[in-house]
Parts: structure tokens; sequence; C-alpha cells
């Protein structure tokens, strides 16, 4: 009897005062949850343009429990889907509450597939991204997986922004999991991601990535990375890393790309995917290189701000320096014979930079390179981005200061030496390259403006000011000659330098230029790797800088000046 009792009072608590916990559980046992993927924010250029976009697609799938002719099933999808018939059947008959059998599936089949009608089919429309320009800044913008979240560049740097939330299908069955009738499906919608509005400009990206691609032909170079940016705000307007891949079939090498690397495919899923990694890697961010004479402008700027140079200093070139024990060559093997210090900038004489780093000695040279950023990434927003190769200032002899003083037996990126060259010749502020301006919802609402703080001032306005008049003199009259454009006041520095190991005899041909001389707009960079035949930076890398200014100051509204 007190059992009896026991159970009543337990089975009037169950029903009463557990009611809605255990009909809760009840519910979650028999819904059957798909996920809807949300669209994901574009990406647009300056001016609106749009770089990265979306397309609809659908995902098919089945569950098992509600098939009700299996053979249909298999030979439909085999057809529609354009796939082998028995790889359908093992996902067909697989006992699973829900299976996958496609993703990315055109919208076309997926609704003919959805016409058929079929009991335990389900067509759900999905994203996929898609790129109106192909290969254009591929190493920038970068792409996305299966799963639509970014992978490299900007679309996995911004994230956040772009993913937008997932929605739900909700639909309850029975114990057996098929669906019950008249109950319909439950929809939380999902919540697209943000658009985000980036520096770059189309029409300089594209004007740009031809330049480059026409050099590396003419060139026959592995590669050639060229960057513009404003100077004084940090702003990318282009950045290209030639030969570039298709975004929209990121994972096949491009026959470029093969050609570039011995020709064949690789034969192991590891050697793909290395690979693919090389093809991917952003050049001006990702890789170093010994920058030769245009790290000079650096040495100058640390000799005029100490006050160990000035531009009428006099020495004398006999075509090489001794250093301990070392005789250290300068380009000219005759020398250049007495100059002043603005003569040997415009000569890229080496031994007169030797003696304006031994000026400055070990000590004050290292706190010049840590005052002007050298020494710490550049903060640009894309990931991956490589740290400057420089020797401990414990191992620094005079042999070293001086390779260092005129660019050699260090490495540092591309990025970095135009960020601090624009802070050189800004007028003395520290910039940090972006591509972020700022993010808008779908209807255009302004929800985020990045702000990138004005940076720590790294060199006297004074000195900044004598850094664009000696530049400008180096276009005008010196080594940098290929990259004046009559009527506008360019200045600039050349490099060529030789790469590891030295026997190998291949060179890295260079130039930064800015304009105007006078109040920069814009910086641009060109390194040329490996080129055929000549390989001065003169010769064949200023004339590219020469070529994109001729375009673009017009398009930026740079007027000309009387010659």
């Amino acid at each position: 009897m007190a059992a009896l009792c026991f159970l009543g009072g337990r089975l009037v608590h169950l029903m009463v005062a557990d009611s809605e916990y255990y009909a809760a559980l009840a519910e979650d046992l028999h819904e059957r949850e798909r996920e809807i993927r949300a669209a994901r924010g574009r990406i647009l250029d300056r001016n609106g343009t749009v770089l990265a976009d979306n397309r609809t697609v659908c995902t098919v799938s089945v569950i098992h429990s509600q098939i009700t002719d299996p053979e249909q099933v298999i030979t439909v999808l085999a057809e529609e889907l354009s796939m082998d018939e028995e790889s359908v059947r093992k996902r067909v008959e697989k006992v699973s509450s829900i299976e996958r059998i496609r993703k990315n599936v055109d919208k076309e089949t997926g609704d003919r597939i959805r016409n058929y009608n079929l009991a335990g089919v389900k067509v759900d429309e999905d994203y996929r991204r898609y790129y109106p320009f192909e290969s254009m800044a591929s190493k920038v913008l970068g792409f996305t997986g299966g799963d639509n979240q970014g992978i490299i560049g900007l679309e996995v740097e911004y994230e956040e922004e772009l993913s937008g939330t997932p929605g739900r299908i909700l639909t309850l069955t029975d114990a057996r999991g098929v669906e019950l009738e008249d109950t319909g499906e439950s929809r939380q919608e999902p919540v697209a991601g943000n658009d985000l509005i980036i520096s770059m400009d189309y029409n300089i990206q594209q004007f740009v990535e031809q330049e480059a691609y026409r050099v590396m032909e003419q060139k026959q170079a592995d590669s050639v990375s060229i960057l513009l940016m404003n100077p004084k705000n940090g702003e990318i307007y282009a950045m290209t890393n030639v030969p570039e891949f298709d975004l929209n079939d990121p994972y096949t090498l491009t026959e470029l790309y093969l050609q570039k690397s011995g020709g064949t495919e690789p034969q192991s899923q590891e050697a793909l995917q290395d690979t693919l990694n090389r093809m991917w890697r952003n050049g001006c961010l990702n890789d170093t290189y010994e920058p030769g004479s245009t790290f000079k402008i650096v040495t100058a700027a640390a000799g005029l701000e100490a006050g160990v140079v000035t531009l009428q200093d006099t020495f004398s070139c006999p075509g090489f320096r001794i250093v301990e024990d070392r005789k250290i060559r300068c380009h000219k093997t005759g020398g250049h014979g007495g100059e002043t210090f603005l003569q040997a900038t415009q000569n890229s004489c080496n031994p007169v930079f030797i003696d304006v780093g031994l000026r400055l000695g070990v000590d004050r040279y290292f706190s010049y390179f840590h005052q002007f950023g050298l020494d710490k990434k550049t903060g640009i927003d894309l990931p991956g981005e490589a740290a400057t190769i420089m020797h401990r200032k414990e191992n620094v002899g005079l042999v070293e200061l001086a390779t260092i003083s005129f660019g050699q037996s260090f490495q540092i990126t591309p990025v970095q030496l135009a960020a601090t060259v624009s802070s050189i010749i800004n007028g003395g502020l520290r910039v940090t390259p972006h591509f972020g301006v700022n993010v808008k919802s779908g209807d255009g609402t302004l929800l985020k403006v990045y702000q990138y703080e004005e940076g720590e001032r790294i060199l006297s306005e004074q000195t900044s000011a004598t850094m664009r008049y000696l530049l400008e003199q180096v276009v005008d009259g010196g080594s940098g000659k290929n990259a004046y454009i009559e009527g506008f006041r360019i200045g600039g520095k050349t490099a060529t330098s030789e790469t590891l190991p030295r026997s190998a005899n291949k060179y890295i041909s260079s130039f930064i230029g800015f304009a105007p001389a006078d109040d920069p707009q814009v910086v641009g960079l060109c390194v040329i790797n490996n080129p055929q035949g000549v390989y001065y930076g003169g010769t064949i890398a200023a004339p590219v800088i020469r070529e994109i200014f001729e375009n673009v100051l017009p398009y930026l509204g740079v007027e000309q000046t009387e010659s």
C-alpha cells in the first residue's frame, strides 16, 4: 500500500511539477536541425566596385528514414549531380539522421532536383563566394573554404565582420525519424555578414597588375611585386604579386605558376599542398629580401638627422673601401672620385654610405633602426607578415655595419620598406600600411570606421624635407633618371641586390619612388625577382614605376607643374 502511494505521488509530481521539462526533452528528441548558411559580406574597393561577392548555390542532402524509393533517389541524384552511382548509393543507404550528398550545387541543378519531389531529399539554398575579377589581387583578397570561412588574405583577417550568423531549419519527426505531416518547418533566418570597404582602387590595381605581368614576361623574371600607397595615412591603393591565381578556383595550380615552378604537377598530396601554399604567398609581406641600395634612404636619413653628414660634405671614392680586413667594392669599379654627399646619393656610391654608417657607429645606427620602426612589424591588416631579419647588435662589427649601410647582409619585407620610406618623406611620422577603411551593413548603413593612430615621429620635418630634395635629385639627374616624368616632380631610389647564395648569380632589381616630391601623395615600390639579361634596378624597375605614375598621378588629381 505504501509503495502504491509513493508511486502515485511520484506520478503526480512528474505530470505536474516536471511536465514542461520532460515535454522539452521529448520535443528535442524529435526535432531535426539543418543549418542555413549566412550570406558573406562583400568586399568593395574605395569607389564601391565589388571585389568579392556571393552566388546562390544549393546543398543536396538525404534523410534515410524518409526515403520511400531509394532506387529512384540514387538514379536521379547520380544523373543530376554527375556523380558515380555507387558513391551516391553509399550515402543514400547510410543510416543517419541526415547525410549530405553534395555542397555548392548550382541553383539551376538544385531547382531541378527539388522539382522531382523525392521523399527524403532536401535541397537547401546556400551561398558560395564569387570573385568577379577572378585573379585580380588574389593574394590580398584571399578566398574562403568549403565552410565559407576565410582561408587567406582579407577574407580571414576580417572574418568576424564578413562571416554573418547562420540560421536554422527545424523539422518535427516521430520516433522513427519520419517528418510529421501538417507541422511544417520552423525557420530561424540567417543574418548576413557586413560589407568591408577597402582602400584599394580597382582601376589602379588593374593597371599595376598589367605592368607587373608585362615586365615579368619581358624580363622572364620569377615574380614581380608592386605596391602603391598613400605615404600620409598608409592607405594602400594597389598591391600585386604576379603570377596571381584564380580566386574562383584556388586549389588548381595555374599554368603560369607551374611554368615558373618547374612545369610538373606535384605527385603527393603533401607536395601539392606545399606548392599551393607557395602560390598563395603574398611576396609584399610574407617574404623578406635584401633591399640593397633602396635602404640607403634609411642610412641617409639617420646620418642627416644625427648631424654626421650634410649634403655638401665631400668624399672620395676610388672604387672601394677597406674595412678592417675586407675590401668592399663600389658598383663603379673605377670609382666616382671626389663627390659631395648629394652627388654620392645620386651615384648610389657604396663607399660613401659605408663612411656615413661608420660615422654613426653601431649603437647609434641600431638606435635609428629602432626609432624608424624597422625592428618590428608594420601591423598591416593581412595575415602572415614576416619580421625583419637583422644581425644581433652584439654580433655587429665594422664590416657588418658597412654592409648594412648600403642595404646588404640583412632582409626586410617590401611593405616594411615602403612604410619606412613613407615615414621618412611625409614629414617624419610613422604610418601603418592598411586596406580596411570601414564596415557597412548590406543596406549601406555605416557601422564602423577603422582608425589608425598617427604614428610616432621618427625624424624631424627639416630632415624629411632634406630627404625629399635629395631623392628628387636622384631622379632628376642620378641613377633613378629612368623614373623621370616631364611636368611632375618625382623622387626615388634604385637598387640591385644579389640573392643568396651569391654564387647563383641571381639578382633582385627594385625601385621605390614617390610624387610629387615636394608634397608626396603616392609611394610606389617595384621588386623584380631574378630578371634575365640586364638586371639593374635603374634600368628595368624605375621605368615600371614611371609608367604607373604617368597614368596614376592624373587619375589621383595630381597636377603637372611647369618643367
